[in-house]
């Protein structure tokens, strides 16, 4: 490789290093401060500008979606130990409860991923995980139709809006029995009668 090889390679290196900074910075950043931190605060950590920020996530919403995208692993993990339950109304419960804990991974987290929701804006970046998170919520729901536990009028869409709706109070400081018993008022909305608990 000769000199002007490397040097055509070299901001490629730097563009990736900026990035994976920026991300690292941001998921302490959300971690602590919730998602609505200082931005230029997150640039300022991982040692760049906010014009190089903005270059990588022109918007918050861009920032949030690539950090949600790094910790999507945590949740096809536990969507694939799901994979092998043999009753699809405990694959549907346990796939909830994933969902929340991936919902509620962030303060503020749940206000965003609805209203992306709602607005079915291509452009947003928050739109596509929310699609594959409401689609995924779906096929555990059809599932679970099929062996007569759920509803036939709920739809996926209705339990992830109920995912973030708990993961949004468990947020506000909600904990322990309260979040157990509101887990439960849910279930009985979507469960057939003669499976509620």
């Amino acid at each position: 490789m000769n000199a002007r090889e490397q040097q055509a390679r070299k901001p490629r290196a730097d563009v990736q290093r900026n990035r994976t900074a920026l991300l690292e910075a941001a998921q302490r950043h959300f971690l602590r401060d919730g998602i609505g931190t200082s931005l230029e605060a997150v640039a300022k950590e991982a040692g760049v500008g906010p014009g190089t920020l903005y270059r990588h996530f022109p918007t918050r919403e861009a920032l949030l979606a690539a950090v949600l995208q790094s910790r999507a692993e945590e949740l096809a993990a536990r969507r694939e130990g799901i994979a092998g339950l043999g009753d699809a109304g405990v694959a549907l419960s346990r796939w909830l409860r994933a969902m929340e804990d991936y919902l509620s991974s962030y303060s503020g987290l749940p206000e965003p991923l609805m209203a992306a929701t709602r607005a079915q804006d291509p452009d947003n970046p928050l739109t596509v995980p929310c699609d594959e998170l409401i689609a995924t919520t779906d096929g555990y729901v059809r599932a679970a139709q099929d062996a007569g536990h759920v509803r036939p009028s709920v739809t996926g869409y209705d339990l992830f809006l109920a995912a973030c709706s708990v993961a949004w109070i468990q947020g506000a400081g909600a904990t322990g029995e309260s979040l157990d018993r509101l887990r439960a008022l849910i279930a009985d909305g979507y469960r057939e009668p003669d499976h509620r608990a």
